[in-house]
């Protein structure tokens, strides 16, 4: 789209930005993510690809730049009601942005933890330490100690037979985890370890070893505080 001018009496052509419909394919938000992914992308090119599509009179891009404006002066106090003083924004897609938003800074969060002693994996598995099951849970750790992913592995009393190491290590490995940190917690209250907690542990900290994992710690829970099979030793 080309905006045509008159001065002086002579005709003056001024590009201006063109619609989405007039950028070649590889050009548009949606192909070159696909094809150069995400790091390629302007911020307004990664938010038109969310939005979708502009509003009656007002195309994608044209948006998805306001809106970008709009973060440039106060992303931290950005919500629906504000996001919706955008001409034509409405509820829905406003609140598409939000959630997108608390969504991404959630995760953020997240891998912005570490764990670099038992008391953090008792702060971070503190929501287990009431239930009425055993919960077998793995925490893989980047090289940072940053925690990659929590996860549970399995539900019910644990014994070998059913801890099966390729369970715990499989996701650790797709996950190219450095460490790992396995869990798990006694609905009765008590922290001494059971012969099969022991038994567990010495065989998969032998497995540990042959994948290049670390086994970092095996912690038990419970409303009483924690055990930390490193704290005593025992890894």
């Amino acid at each position: 789209m080309t905006d045509i001018l008159f001065l002086s009496g002579s005709l003056v052509y001024t590009a201006s930005m063109k619609t989405i419909k007039e950028l070649h394919k590889q050009d548009k938000p949606r192909e070159k993510l696909v094809h150069k992914g995400a790091q390629a992308l302007k911020n307004d090119e990664l938010l038109s690809i969310l939005l979708g599509s502009g509003v009656q009179g007002k195309d994608v891009r044209k948006l998805s730049k306001e809106i970008i404006a709009l973060f440039e002066k106060g992303f931290d106090e950005l919500t629906v009601e504000k996001l919706c003083d955008v001409h034509g924004l409405g509820m829905a897609k406003a609140s598409q942005i939000v959630a997108a938003i608390e969504l991404g800074r959630r995760y953020l969060i997240k891998n912005n933890k570490r764990i670099t002693s038992a008391q953090d994996v008792y702060e971070e598995l503190k929501a287990y330490v009431d239930r009425v099951q055993e919960y077998f849970l793995t925490i893989t750790l980047d090289g940072a100690s940053h925690i990659i992913q929590t996860r549970t592995v399995f539900i019910g009393t644990l014994n070998q037979s059913l801890v099966h190491p390729r369970e715990v290590f499989a996701d650790a490995i797709c996950d190219r985890a450095a460490g790992i940190v396995i869990a798990h917690n006694h609905p009765s209250g008590t922290l001494e370890p059971s012969r099969a907690d022991l038994q567990i542990t010495d065989r998969l900290k032998e497995v540990a070893r042959l994948v290049g994992i670390e086994l970092l710690d095996h912690v038990i829970l419970s409303k009483h505080g924690y055990y930390s099979f490193s704290d005593e030793g025992l890894l």
